[in-house]
């Protein structure tokens, strides 16, 4: 080997760590687990009212953020309602806004405050379409089955991982006929519901489309994709939402990945998930990734007309005619919603929306959503137990078979997210069944769901 080879196998060899040090660049990931912590400390603390040293404590429970847990403290300002968090010299800050929760001041530009009148968007122009779910008082079942299922659900194991269970509501042909909460919850709460989040997109998605403004088979009206060389001008409304698109936005939640860092870095997280290049043909592959919804946030945003209409859509189109009250949709420095990760809404108000599933998109004698779209949304995606924003036992997926054996029905589909948040709907049983806590099992404890949910259809069969 001559001298020129030896020089260029050495160069080769020496941009492996460069190139690898570039892309696993340890001080973003400690920069994502500050900006995770700020954010989630300040949305439970100002918009649930849970002690922040109690929140701290749960979130840095977390895998990824427990080998931090020596190195990373956070520090609250009561008054100017916002929370620090701070590692090795790097840090994040959240600030809570009234009415929209918490938001992460990334960059040197103030983030994108909405304008609306929160108080007006919300106040509904005519009665709910959906039925009064409960009485104001917490719903102590009668039937001891049920109250078993309760007692099961909220029971420690005597050993981490615990599973700290928040709430639970079940929901049996439109009533609610057992709840339970966690000391400091009540009806009226609001809880973090992370990815179930990407359900309520695909919601607003599907009134998008009753309405004639979308569609899944249209391409993704995206303009930085319209260039005609540009492969990602293939890709559909509905890859975004199966999580298909072929772009470069596969999500570990190791920090290092493109997902962490959008959340927790980038003012702009439409943007920044829109930038992403090509890897794949669209429609061939799947693997999940919160970047993808929040291109549907954009689409949204763009449909309605802006930040201010996006969420006052929310609200005129979803969350007034289900009747749900105790909602805060996050927004991103740009304004967009964070359709991926950052709604909250009362337990009550996470099973109204389950029941909008579970009756087909028809409520109060108005169908809200397209005749075909639950079960599209129900429905799997390339062999996976993944639907469009829903995870679906509807499927040949060893999970999805695995559910079903600890007896979670077939026809079962749910919105899920991080830390066991579920809405489980049922169909053939008529039930809804919502389970919110902070289980650090790395399945959100799947096996205390599947049992909750085989006691209630216990307890409710005849």
């Amino acid at each position: 080997m001559g001298w020129k080879s030896r020089t260029s196998a050495a160069l080769v060899l020496l941009a492996v760590p460069v190139a690898a040090a570039a892309y696993f660049r340890v001080d973003r990931a400690i920069h994502v687990a500050t900006g995770v912590v700020a954010h989630n400390v300040c949305s439970k603390t100002f918009v649930s009212g849970f002690d922040p040293e109690t929140v701290f404590a749960e979130t840095m429970e977390r895998e990824g953020l427990r080998r931090l847990r020596r190195v990373l403290a956070f520090r609250i300002d009561p008054a100017a309602k916002t929370v620090d968090a701070s590692a090795l010299g790097l840090s994040s800050r959240a600030a809570f806004h009234e009415g929209f929760g918490c938001v992460l001041l990334n960059g040197a530009t103030p983030p994108y405050l909405p304008k609306s009148d929160l108080d007006t968007m919300k106040k509904p122009k005519a009665p709910p379409l959906l039925p009064e779910i409960a009485s104001p008082e917490i719903v102590e079942p009668d039937d001891p089955a049920l109250k078993a299922a309760l007692d099961h659900a909220f029971e420690e194991p005597a050993e981490p991982p615990f599973r700290r269970t928040k709430a639970v509501v079940v929901v049996h042909d439109g009533k609610v006929i057992a709840e339970r909460y966690a000391r400091g919850v009540g009806v009226d709460t609001p809880l973090l519901g992370f990815s179930m989040t990407k359900s309520v997109v695909n919601a607003l998605i599907g009134l998008l489309t009753q309405q004639g403004l979308t569609s899944p088979s249209l391409p993704a009206p995206i303009p930085e994709w319209r260039g005609a060389s540009d492969p990602r001008r293939e890709i559909e409304v509905e890859h975004l939402l199966r999580m298909t698109t072929g772009l470069a936005l596969d999500e570990t939640n190791s920090g290092f990945d493109p997902s962490s860092q959008m959340i927790a870095l980038e003012p702009d997280m439409a943007a920044f998930a829109i930038g992403a290049p090509s890897v794949g043909l669209p429609g061939k592959r799947w693997h999940y990734s919160s970047p993808t919804t929040l291109i549907l946030s954009r689409i949204i945003r763009d449909a309605t007309g802006g930040p201010e209409q996006a969420l006052a859509f929310a609200w005129r189109e979803l969350f007034n005619p289900l009747g749900m009250r105790n909602v805060t949709l996050e927004v991103d420095g740009a304004g967009t919603i964070i359709g991926s990760t950052y709604m909250l809404a009362s337990a009550r108000d996470w099973a109204k929306f389950g029941l909008l599933y579970l009756n087909d998109g028809v409520v109060g004698g108005k169908r809200m959503l397209h005749e075909d779209w639950v079960d599209f949304s129900a429905a799997a995606t390339l062999g996976t137990d993944y639907g469009a924003g829903f995870w679906t036992n509807r499927s040949e997926h060893p999970s999805a078979k695995g559910r079903v054996r600890l007896g979670m029905p077939r026809d079962a589909f749910f919105a899920s997210g991080d830390l066991g948040q579920r809405i489980v709907i049922i169909p053939t049983q008529r039930l809804v069944i919502v389970r919110l806590g902070d289980s650090v099992d790395p399945t959100g404890d799947i096996r205390g769901l599947a049992r909750l949910v085989k006691d209630v259809i216990a307890a409710v069969q005849p």
